[in-house]
């Protein structure tokens, strides 16, 4: 189900107030129903997998913590590990690596014998696996507690909220909150449809009349010029970030209404003045995931390999995102830049410091957002030969104007909507850091009044549901 749908509308406040209707006890039960059917929606077979992987969790983390032998705890830890991980493997990774391996045997003139699998990815796999993983080690860590109410632990990993595109959340942030008991407040309710309705703003009005520009661009690269192939790659820095981040607004809004508060996902990353620092403040459950149980295991930065962990955990978030070389080559290019900025930082100072203020934080936002716009254009290209061919546009610098290509082929009113609607998203955003109670029912109603009036028609999902 889309968050962007009617379905959505329908389901969201009978959810809710049903909810609150019922005993404490019964709450969980009544959750876990909603959101078995909030992923059933798309598509109800896979369903099986998250309870495949739920079962084997729910029970090594029962083993984790009876266990007191050490080789013990170590192997229920592993082979809860590779459950997971093999279901990962086989419906994102598998045809990924059988069609390198038949690349590679072709140019040995040999024949690969292994038949591809004709399998769809479940959506959300990556988000609710790694939610899944963190729970097992945390308890294996001795930092949580294991779940003994099967029912409680099975909310934890399919909370419809946060299922399908995070935040990933951590055992310790909301499995107590299942057993927290939890009365309506008009302070959550509002706060709650704030973050939803912003959430929706960024998505409908703002990712979705993007994402028109974009995929025009994207879908004719070979007659595209390059103030077309710049738009558009400058508006998907813009569009992923309001997608997911609105998605993310959107599950923090839904679970606030409720009385559950989700992890902070984003955090202005787009004002930026490092790639380290924006790694901070994007996709910041994610990125500490990574650090947390790949980076810091690896030795993180105390050891002579602090590169080769960068690298490591770069390349293997790239691939967490898809099963591409596109994906691969993104990862090292932001690799590449924290490495770069770890080496220099004490000559950046120094040059920064020799500068007034203003200047070297402007200058400093650029310089990311033209190296971000960059890394993007392998994320959103289908295949490298794509992602170099908009390189290739971008540097020829070619003034001539292809005005069906430049407007998407829908004219100048469109192009004028999107670059008002992207006015609208500044002016919005600066409204929004009003904290005053008193100002939140107006601002909603003028965010839904926005996305009536400015909002792309139809249903879209969000980009971050392939992962």
């Amino acid at each position: 189900m889309l968050f962007n749908s009617i379905a959505f509308l329908i389901f969201f406040p009978v959810v809710t107030i049903v909810f609150f209707l019922l005993r404490h006890k019964y709450r969980w039960l009544w959750l876990l129903a909603a959101s078995c059917f909030f992923y059933m929606f798309f598509k109800p077979e896979y369903i099986l997998i998250l309870a495949f992987t739920i079962i084997i969790d729910y029970y090594a983390g029962i083993l984790l913590e009876k266990t007191t032998t050490a080789a013990k705890r170590k192997t229920y830890l592993i082979l809860s590990l590779i459950a997971n991980i093999g279901v990962l493997a086989i419906f994102k990774y598998f045809n990924f690596i059988n069609s390198n391996i038949t690349g590679l045997a072709t140019l040995l003139d040999l024949k690969n014998p292994i038949p591809y699998l004709n399998i769809l990815l479940p959506i959300g796999l990556s988000f609710h696996t790694f939610q899944a993983m963190s729970y097992t080690i945390e308890v294996y860590r001795g930092n949580q507690k294991a779940e003994k109410h099967f029912g409680i632990y099975a909310l934890y990993v399919m909370f419809y909220p946060q299922l399908v595109a995070g935040p990933i959340e951590r055992p310790q942030n909301i499995l107590y909150q299942f057993h927290t008991r939890k009365y309506f407040s008009y302070e959550n309710a509002l706060t709650g449809l704030r973050l939803i309705a912003w959430g929706l703003f960024k998505k409908i009005v703002i990712a979705d009349r993007l994402a028109i520009y974009v995929n025009q661009v994207y879908g004719d690269v070979g007659n595209a010029g390059f103030l077309s192939v710049f738009f558009a790659v400058s508006f998907f820095t813009i569009q992923i970030y309001a997608d997911f981040s609105g998605y993310s607004g959107i599950a923090r809004g839904t679970a606030k209404v409720m009385g559950y508060d989700l992890l902070i996902n984003f955090k202005a990353p787009l004002k930026s003045k490092s790639i380290t620092e924006f790694w901070q403040r994007w996709h910041i459950s994610l990125s500490t995931w990574f650090r947390d149980y790949l980076y810091i295991p690896l030795g993180g930065n105390r050891t002579k390999y602090h590169v080769r962990n960068l690298f490591i955990v770069f390349i293997i978030s790239g691939l967490w995102h898809g099963a591409n070389w596109t994906f691969i080559i993104w990862g090292l290019l932001h690799a590449i830049a924290v490495i770069y900025e770890t080496y220099t930082k004490k000559v950046r100072q120094r040059i920064s410091g020799s500068l007034p203020i203003i200047v070297s934080n402007i200058f400093s936002v650029v310089i990311v957002w033209l190296y971000l716009s960059f890394s993007w254009i392998f994320f959103r290209s289908e295949t490298i030969h794509q992602a170099f061919l908009v390189i290739k546009k971008l540097f020829s610098f070619d003034l001539s104007v292809n005005y069906v290509q430049l407007f998407a082929g829908r004219g100048p009113l469109n192009f004028v909507v999107t670059i008002t609607s992207l006015i609208l998203f500044y002016v919005m955003s600066l409204l929004l850091k009003n904290k005053s109670k008193k100002f939140d029912l107006l601002y909603i109603l003028l965010l839904v009044f926005t996305i009536i009036i400015l909002g792309k028609n139809g249903q879209s999902e969000f980009i971050y549901f392939q992962f």
